[in-house]
């Protein structure tokens, strides 16, 4: 089983920025498509973004493209979400996961393995 952990999430004002960081247990953590996925209360899981095991390509959803970004580190096992332009309707539980894939990432994630989620929270 692998082990997803997020962290980085917090309370910020909009506008504000955040960094989320998901580490894992996972001996094989290049043989993973990463993303992150969100969920606010009352709403569906919606799918932010994923990046492919070597991070050549990325697919951001629409509502969060050109103020995320996704990164990684493989030598590190991590993978980072960098929040900027928050708004108020960003505000929800983050969660990370990964898709056993060694294909090029132009689509929603179908996770194999989620993290528990961390929360974020975005005053006006």
């Amino acid at each position: 089983q692998v082990q997803l952990v997020e962290s980085g999430g917090g309370l910020v004002q909009a506008g504000g920025s955040l960094r989320l960081s998901c580490t894992t247990s996972a001996r094989a953590f290049s043989g993973y498509a990463m993303g992150w996925f969100r969920q606010a209360p009352g709403k569906e899981r919606e799918f932010v973004a994923g990046i492919s095991w070597g991070g050549g390509s990325t697919y951001y959803s629409d509502s969060v493209k050109g103020r995320f970004l996704i990164s990684r580190e493989n030598a590190k096992k991590t993978v980072y979400l960098q929040m900027n332009s928050l708004k108020p309707e960003d505000t929800a539980v983050y969660r990370c996961a990964a898709e056993v894939s060694f294909a090029k990432v132009d689509h929603v994630l179908r996770p194999d393995f989620w993290g528990q989620g961390t929360q974020v929270t975005v005053s006006s």
